[in-house]
């Protein structure tokens, strides 16, 4: 991960704050807390390792109480370049989790994994994360399979995630790595929501 030198590691927090990359929020159905982590909103260029590590044990881990919990990881849109913050960097991270936070994490369910991750996580999967976090991976391609795990009314997902899956439903060999996932050229073009969270969780 590129370390941003002329930011602090407090202005990097402040920043994982506001971006709200990591939120605690609703549980999962068979009762157990959800931390969500939205992808795409992480800056990877412009936070450090150090900062990432402080930002989760001051701020998530506290609340998770030591029960059982489960990860939504949103990918959608994620891009190497900017938000994807290295290999180093995850296994690091994974690595510095206290034991217990290893031990209730029963569950990630990785929304819009793409070709790529999933080859990736099958070659090195098994050798980056060990204590099995591998094996507690749930690929989720659609919206309509998360909500068969998640309690949907009590979980914000962007509104950008919606347009993707819709997106999929009229192209679903992008699930696939053959098809471009540039703007669409068909229908009218998207229109940008005025608040960034879809009501659709609610319907």
């Amino acid at each position: 991960m590129q370390i941003v030198t002329s930011n602090s590691v407090s202005d990097q927090e402040q920043l994982i704050e506001k971006m709200e990359i990591f939120k605690i929020q609703g549980r999962d159905k068979r009762g157990r807390r959800v931390l969500r982590i939205i992808g795409k909103f992480l800056p990877a260029r412009e936070l450090s390792t150090e900062s990432l590590k402080k930002y989760l044990e001051e701020k998530i881990f506290p609340k998770l109480g030591g029960r059982p919990f489960s990860v939504v990881y949103v990918h959608t849109d994620v891009q190497k370049s900017d938000n994807f913050p290295g290999i180093s960097t995850l296994r690091s991270i994974y690595e510095a989790l206290p034991i217990n936070i290893k031990e209730n994490l029963e569950a990630v369910y990785f929304v819009h994994p793409g070709l790529q991750s999933k080859i990736f996580l099958a070659t090195f999967g098994r050798f980056l994360f060990s204590g099995g976090l591998y094996a507690k991976f749930k690929y989720v391609n659609r919206l309509d399979s998360l909500w068969d795990h998640i309690r949907r009314q009590e979980i914000e997902i962007p509104e950008f995630v919606y347009d993707h899956d819709e997106t999929l439903e009229y192209r679903p060999m992008m699930d696939y790595g053959m098809e471009s996932d540039h703007p669409r050229v068909y229908g009218a073009p998207a229109m940008e929501s005025p608040t960034p969270y879809s009501m659709r969780c609610i319907s």
